[in-house]
């Protein structure tokens, strides 16, 4: 039983108090981070404001249009699917309802309104930001699992979307990955994240396949026998939602097996998750016990976290 090499009990799974209190300095520099190029447009917009002398002659400043349109409240998608007149119309109502009764203080109320807007957009992706953390860590364990055992792999640079073979310098790949691949004893292995799979129908958050890069694609998604593993990655660190991710990963998980015991296929199924309280552990090692997960671990031990990740790499 892979599980047994990392834990002996559901006591175990449970998340520490002080790992629950380090998720949130980490979500806290995180959005930190992510805010710090809006900041430093905002000292820029400052700067090329100053230039106004009255608010309507911000329409002459060459370079600030679209950070006019995000202070009038627009958000990229709605920029994109607004003509230039409306667009203009716009800024001369945001100018007229909130800059002119700022006064001299015009280019300030620009600032802040431009921040807010920026704020809402940040706060949007921030809500996918645990994922996202979580998917690193993952994938740091991986490829440390990987380089260990001096293993050949290939990483799917999420930017650029093209393969990239292993160098000796794999520092901080993780941050543009999304996808892994690597050999096990001569046959190819491919972790992909996030996708909704044609059996299941429905987004699958870990899916480990026997293919090559070459072969990631949606045909392949069609064939249920390129399946080895599938998991379900959560990263949110609020115990008050904790039964709420475990719920929903556990109905995914179900919905897997089902849809592919209806083929006479049973992958191996696994959970990690960054919250784990009492009565979710106990619950998954009551499945690990009657074969219904064959792995899980909790995020914030790192030591649970690579054990899973060299049973994935070995399977």
């Amino acid at each position: 039983m892979p599980y047994l090499r990392h834990l002996s009990t559901s006591v175990d799974l449970i998340t520490a108090p002080e790992e629950i209190r380090a998720g949130f300095v980490a979500l806290a520099l995180e959005r930190s981070r992510q805010a710090t190029p809006f900041v430093e447009q905002a000292r820029a917009l400052k700067v090329s404001a100053m230039r106004a002398k009255y608010p309507n002659d911000l329409l002459e400043i060459e370079g600030i249009r679209t950070a006019l349109l995000t202070a009038a409240g627009f958000s990229e998608k709605a920029t994109t699917h607004t003509d230039e007149t409306d667009k203009t119309a716009a800024i001369q109502g945001f100018i007229e309802k909130f800059l002119e009764p700022a006064g001299t203080n015009f280019v300030e109320e620009l600032v802040y309104r431009f921040l807010l807007t920026r704020g809402d957009s940040l706060g949007g992706s921030m809500r996918n930001i645990a994922g996202k953390l979580a998917e690193r860590k993952v994938n740091r364990a991986i490829i440390s699992a990987l380089t260990l055992t001096e293993t050949t792999y290939q990483w799917l640079n999420a930017a650029s979307n093209t393969w990239i073979d292993r160098t000796r310098d794999d520092a901080d790949i993780e941050l543009s990955l999304k996808a892994l691949s690597w050999k096990k004893d001569e046959e190819t292995r491919t972790l992909i994240y996030n996708r909704t799979i044609p059996l299941v129908g429905k987004n699958i958050d870990m899916c480990l396949l026997h293919c090559t890069p070459d072969e990631v694609k949606p045909a392949t998604y069609r064939i249920p026998e390129k399946f080895i593993a599938f998991g379900e990655l959560k990263g949110g660190i609020d115990p008050a939602g904790a039964d709420e991710h475990w719920k929903t990963a556990q109905t995914a998980l179900t919905r897997i097996k089902t849809a592919f015991a209806n083929e006479s296929l049973s992958p191996g199924l696994f959970f990690i998750g960054a919250v784990i309280v009492d009565s979710m552990a106990r619950e998954i090692w009551n499945q690990l016990e009657d074969g219904t997960l064959k792995n899980a671990a909790n995020l914030t031990n790192p030591d649970q976290v690579a054990s899973l990740a060299n049973w994935l790499v070995d399977l």
